[in-house]
């Protein structure tokens, strides 16, 4: 019985997070957040979901199933995310800092240390975070996407 809850909690949270996320449907943030393809909207432009599984952190499909987009648009393309990282990890670094030290009460040694610590663990999905607002600012949702 017990299982039986923690099954029907989690079917509810995932139903819950799905309807979420279709109300974004067709923005920018939809495509950046679920890392699908930013004309589309409907192929994940990664070969694995989970960002944590390292050894194919970076493999990308070539282009969408849906519409055709090539997700490498141009040689080193995505060079480019890298000052989109820079960004959001100091954007992470400074939120961390401040709750850390002015928040929980930690010295400045400690504070430190906890960031470093968050930017190490959420290596992943900064690189994934970075590489989707990278093409996203260059695509656009188009709803009329053909199928190739």
């Amino acid at each position: 019985m017990k299982h039986l809850i923690f099954y029907v909690l989690k079917v509810e949270l995932n139903n819950l997070r799905i309807e979420c996320m279709d109300l974004f449907k067709g923005t920018k943030i939809y495509s950046i957040v679920t890392g699908t393809c930013p004309v589309c909207q409907e192929e994940s432009m990664y070969v694995e979901n989970n960002p944590y599984k390292l050894s194919s952190i970076f493999k990308m499909h070539e282009r969408c199933k849906n519409c055709g987009l090539k997700y490498v648009i141009e040689p080193s393309f995505f060079f480019g995310a890298m000052y989109v990282s820079y960004g959001l990890n100091v954007g992470i670094a400074i939120i961390t800092f401040l709750i850390s030290y002015l928040i929980v009460g930690l010295s400045v040694l400690e504070s430190f240390f906890a960031l470093i610590g968050m930017l190490i663990i959420l290596i992943p999905v900064v690189l994934r975070l970075s590489r989707n607002i990278w093409i996203n600012i260059f695509k656009k949702y188009n709803k009329n996407a053909k199928q190739v």
